[in-house]
C-alpha cells in the first residue's frame, strides 16, 4: 500500500511529453492487463480500448483534440470507448464466457442472464449510453493507478470531440462512442506542472464517516 500511495503522490496529469521515451513492451502489457482486470457493472466491461500508436493517425486526432500536444508526444493514446450497442446478445457472449472460463454450465446462470438482460432491455437509449460511459472511468482509473506504480505518466482528458474522433476512428461503424482519453508517456523535463504541489481537499472536508 505505501507503494500505492506514493505512486499516488507522485503522479499528476502531465501537460508536456518527452516524445523520444516509449514505453516498453513488457511495461505496455502490464498497463493493458491493468485495464483488463478492471471492474465493471455485472462484469460486463461495455467497452473497448483502442490504443493508438500511428503517428499520422494522432495527429488527426490531435486536430480533433484543440491541439493538445499530449495526443502527439505522449508514447501512447489510449481511447475508451462505450459499447452503444450492448444487448441480450453482450449478455449471451458474457455468460458463454463465465460458462467456458469456469467450466459451469451455461444452464446454470439462466437467473443472472435474465436479470442482466432486464436491466440492459429497460434502458433507455440515453441511459444505456449514460451507463457504459460510466463502465469506462472505472478503467480509466486502473489504468492511472497501473502507471503510476510503474512511474510513468498518464493525463487523462476529456477536452476533445468525440464526434470528430468517432468519425476518424470508424468508430461508428464499430458501434462504439469515444468517452475519455488517456495520455501515457514520460513527463518531459520542461514540463513545469511536475513541480507544483498537489491540491487535494483534508480528510475533514472529503470524509463522511457515519
Amino acid at each position: 500500500m505505501s507503494t500505492f500511495l506514493e505512486g499516488q503522490n507522485w503522479r499528476y496529469a502531465a501537460k508536456k511529453y518527452d516524445a523520444a521515451k516509449k514505453i516498453s513492451d513488457a511495461d505496455l502489457k502490464t498497463l493493458k492487463e491493468a485495464v483488463r482486470l478492471s471492474a465493471s457493472s455485472y462484469g460486463l466491461q461495455p467497452y473497448k480500448v483502442v490504443i493508438v500508436e500511428n503517428p499520422e493517425l494522432r495527429e488527426q486526432l490531435k486536430g480533433a483534440a484543440y491541439g493538445q500536444t499530449q495526443i502527439t508526444d505522449a508514447s501512447h493514446l489510449f481511447i475508451f470507448a462505450s459499447d452503444v450497442t450492448l444487448d441480450a446478445s453482450s449478455v449471451d457472449q458474457y455468460i458463454n464466457n463465465i460458462s467456458e472460463t469456469r467450466n459451469v454450465p451455461a444452464e446454470a446462470l439462466g437467473g443472472f442472464s435474465d436479470m442482466m438482460k432486464n436491466v440492459v432491455g429497460n434502458l433507455s437509449s440515453d441511459a444505456k449510453n449514460i451507463w457504459t460511459a460510466k463502465q469506462t472511468y472505472i478503467a480509466l482509473g486502473n489504468l492511472l493507478g497501473a502507471a503510476a506504480e510503474l512511474k510513468i505518466d498518464a493525463t487523462p482528458m476529456e477536452g476533445f470531440n468525440a464526434a470528430a474522433f468517432n468519425e476518424i476512428l470508424g468508430f461508428d461503424k464499430l458501434g462504439l462512442n469515444a468517452v475519455v482519453i488517456a495520455a501515457v508517456g514520460y513527463r518531459h523535463d520542461e514540463d513545469d506542472a511536475q513541480h507544483h504541489k498537489k491540491v487535494r481537499k483534508s480528510h475533514e472536508e472529503l470524509f463522511i464517516t457515519l
